[in-house]
């Protein structure tokens, strides 16, 4: 069928055209099917939409992605066809029915996602046959190699680079900000980049967006980097393995983790980061790795599949039983971070303890001697949170990180959890902790969370348990109501 081209100034997200209800039906396709679009032996597939006044019954609109893919000035004639199934779709389904892909095939699948030619629908299929077929070794090592090509570098002449990642589950855990004042005060190079959440109450990204911009160009990192040794940016605003960055958006909406693309996620944007020594903490025991069995079989995929691109990941295993420290939403993990690096008296022992032992574990992978004294006597001196400020500073190209903190504030709509009992509390359930936080509104609303005043220990009846934050009187009761029918804070 031959329509006249008509350019739509608006950009998509991906390829879509849209048609009247009368040449729909002549084509026989339906909403969300997809079309094959050619021009002087130009082709591109397109998803179809309908809209009536917008076009006339022979004309097909076009969005940004087609008209600037097929340089249509408007008023064309445009041979347009059904598309037999397409071939990223076939390969899906190949997965989905169990085979294993060739390099070819999960190349063309990462290319599809990276040029916006597979629909939410079609990556939610491809991410849900990673889930339930898995995948092998070799597939992973492919998926990783795909996705680091896909995207931009960042080079850096430093022989090493630095970088550590956590797999996630656990609520809390706010290492990263001060493992990476730690190491960058020791003189290691360090271009953080890190996620939004995916399915935890913040991601290291939002609790930094509190005081600091973290969408910068691969360019300002770069300066930064080498002006202050390290960074602390969202690494989806700097296009290293764009592909991931989609594939996490669906994850996110159907709230999945995936170990293959956990696993090709983590590698692919390091490399693309310019590291090159990575230290890997995998919790196990109550968030994602329920044994130590199976996190340390994840923790040799990282180092198998580091070995093949030449980087040393360096999995360590960590307590999962519990959250790490007290504040759990972006605000609140901020001023956790912010008394860990201040060695205030009551901040969160636990977080603490831990970001020194990760902070020892990547200074002593990249050769640095008595890396735990080094790194005890870095944060306790001052020069860790010193060289915060210097990060924070450098990515808001403004001294302005004081005011900034002051200006940390929660919601004002509070609610106090005491404990019903005398007793002691066995379990704090890190999943329930984070489906809390969600229902108050968190990562969206950086002011919302939960604040722990109890770990696993002994308490008293009316002991404070939990303050529950949120903005919406409405989201703090059904915060409410969960927190009494799904009880994530076990006493006996």
């Amino acid at each position: 069928m031959r329509l006249k081209s008509k350019n739509l100034r608006w950009i998509a997200g991906r390829p879509v055209v849209i048609l009247t209800e009368k040449a729909a039906k002549k084509l026989n396709v339906h909403v969300d099917d997809r079309v094959k679009v050619s021009l002087n032996k130009k082709s591109i597939y397109a998803v179809v939409d309908l809209f009536e006044g917008v076009v006339r019954d022979a004309e097909i609109g076009l969005s940004k992605e087609i008209s600037s893919y097929l340089r249509t000035k408007g008023n064309e004639t445009l041979e347009i066809s059904t598309a037999e199934m397409f071939l990223g779709a076939k390969i899906i389904k190949k997965k989905l029915d169990g085979a294993s892909l060739t390099k070819e095939e999960i190349v063309k699948v990462v290319s599809e996602i990276t040029n916006n030619n597979l629909t939410e629908t079609e990556i939610a299929y491809f991410v849900s046959a990673e889930k339930n077929q898995g995948m092998t070794l070799q597939e992973t090592i492919y998926l990783t190699e795909a996705m680091i090509n896909s995207g931009k570098h960042i080079h850096f002449k430093d022989k090493i680079v630095a970088d550590k990642h956590c797999i996630g589950g656990i609520a809390g855990n706010r290492t990263t900000p001060i493992v990476v004042s730690i190491c960058t005060a020791a003189g290691l190079k360090m271009p953080k980049s890190s996620s939004r959440a995916i399915t935890s109450a913040s991601g290291t990204a939002d609790v930094m967006e509190t005081i600091a911009n973290v969408e910068l160009s691969t360019d300002k990192i770069k300066k930064i980097v080498d002006k202050t040794n390290g960074c602390l940016v969202w690494g989806g605003s700097l296009g290293l393995a764009p592909s991931d960055d989609k594939i996490i958006q669906v994850e996110r909406i159907l709230n999945l983790d995936v170990e293959p693309q956990l696993l090709a996620s983590i590698i692919s944007k390091k490399i693309s980061a310019g590291s090159n020594r990575i230290v890997v903490d995998i919790p196990y025991g109550g968030g994602k790795m329920k044994t130590k069995g199976e996190a340390k079989a994840l923790g040799d995929k990282f180092a198998k599949i580091g070995k093949h691109f030449n980087v040393k990941f360096k999995p360590v295993y960590t307590d999962g039983t519990q959250p790490i420290g007290n504040g759990f939403g972006p605000v609140l993990e901020m001023q956790d971070v912010l008394s860990v690096l201040r060695n205030e008296p009551d901040c969160p022992q636990d977080l603490k303890k831990k970001s020194l032992y990760l902070a020892a574990e990547i200074m002593s992978l990249c050769g640095i001697y008595f890396a735990g004294s080094k790194a005890k006597k870095i944060l306790e001196s001052g020069e860790a949170y010193k060289k915060f400020k210097e990060i924070v500073n450098a990515q808001n190209e403004s001294k302005d990180f004081d005011k900034r903190v002051k200006s940390l504030s929660l919601a004002k709509v509070h609610f106090h959890y005491y404990s019903p009992k005398s007793g002691k509390v066995v379990e704090i359930n890190n999943q329930k902790i984070n489906s809390l936080c969600r229902i108050l509104g968190t990562p969206e609303n950086p002011r919302a969370g939960v604040y722990l005043h109890r770990h696993l220990g002994k308490v008293k009846e009316g002991d404070d348990l939990l303050t529950l934050y949120s903005e919406s009187e409405e989201r703090l009761k059904d915060a409410e109501k969960f927190l009494l029918e799904y009880q994530p804070i076990k006493i006996v």
